[in-house]
C-alpha cells in the first residue's frame, strides 16, 4: 500500500506540476538548449497536498478491503479459535465475500477515502517544512527528509484521527445477513460519526491517539529518508 501510495503520489505531483500549475516561463533565445527548470520542483504546497489527495484515493480501494479484514479480525476475542466466527483473513474475505458480496469486502470504502483525504495536510506541509528546512538550515538532505516527514505525519494524524476512528467504528459494525454477526448499527458515515459523540463526547473521537501519534513521527520520517534516498540514486 504505501509503495502505491508513493509511487501514484509521484504521478500525480508531475502531472500536476506539467499541466495544472504550469509557471510561465521566460522565453529563450536558444531554444533548442533543454531548459533545467524542474517543473515538480516549483509545484506549490497547495499542489502537493493536492496530489496527495488523489494518492490517498488511488491506494484506497486496496487499503479498504485489508484494513476492513484486520478490523474484524481484531476483535475477536474469544480465547478459543473454534468460538471465533472467522479462522483467518482468507477465511474472513470467504465468508464475508459469500455473505455480501463485493460490497461487503470493501465495506467502508467511502470511510476510507475520507480519511485518507487528509493525506492533503500530510504531503503539503511536508513540501512546506522540507523548504522551510532546506532555506532556513545546514542541514542535510537525508535529515530535511527526516524531520519533515515525521512532523507533517503528525500534521496528518493531528487532522485525521477522528475521521480515523470513525472508519474503525465502521468497518467493526455487524454485517448481518448470513453472515450472522449481529444486527448492523449504521447505515452511513454520518450515523457512525454521531455514535461515537454520544458513547464518548468529543473525546471519543481521539481514544488511543497517543500511541498513534507517538509512532507516526519514527514510522513515517525513516519511510521519508529512504524513498527521497532512493528517488535520489535512481537515474
Amino acid at each position: 500500500m504505501d509503495s502505491l501510495m508513493l509511487g501514484s503520489l509521484t504521478i500525480y505531483r508531475r502531472l500536476l506540476a506539467e499541466h495544472v500549475f504550469v509557471p510561465k516561463l521566460p522565453l529563450t533565445t536558444e531554444p533548442n538548449i533543454p531548459s533545467p527548470y524542474n517543473p515538480v520542483a516549483h509545484l506549490p504546497s497547495f499542489g502537493h497536498g493536492i496530489a496527495g489527495i488523489m494518492a490517498g484515493s488511488t491506494v484506497s480501494f486496496i487499503a479498504a478491503p485489508v484494513e476492513h479484514v484486520k478490523a474484524r479480525l481484531q476483535i475477536q476475542y474469544a480465547a478459543r479459535k473454534a468460538e471465533r466466527l472467522y479462522s483467518g483473513p482468507i477465511d474472513c474475505v470467504r465468508k464475508i465475500y459469500g455473505a455480501h458480496g463485493v460490497r461487503g469486502v470493501f465495506k467502508g470504502l467511502a470511510a476510507t477515502l475520507i480519511f485518507r483525504s487528509f493525506f492533503f495536510f500530510w504531503w503539503g506541509s511536508y513540501d512546506i517544512l522540507s523548504r522551510l528546512l532546506r532555506e532556513r538550515t545546514s542541514l542535510s538532505a537525508p535529515a530535511v527528509n527526516f524531520w519533515a516527514g515525521g512532523l507533517s505525519a503528525q500534521m496528518f494524524w493531528l487532522t485525521s484521527y477522528p475521521s480515523d476512528v470513525v472508519k474503525q467504528r465502521i468497518m467493526t459494525d455487524p454485517m448481518g445477513g448470513r453472515l450472522n454477526d449481529g444486527t448492523p448499527q449504521f447505515k452511513n458515515w454520518a450515523e457512525a460519526a454521531r455514535a461515537v459523540y454520544r458513547e464518548g463526547g468529543a473525546r471519543g473521537y481521539w481514544r488511543g491517539f497517543l500511541p498513534c501519534f507517538l509512532r507516526a513521527f519514527p514510522a513515517n520520517a525513516m519511510a521519508l529518508v529512504a524513498f527521497e534516498g532512493v528517488m535520489r540514486a535512481l537515474p
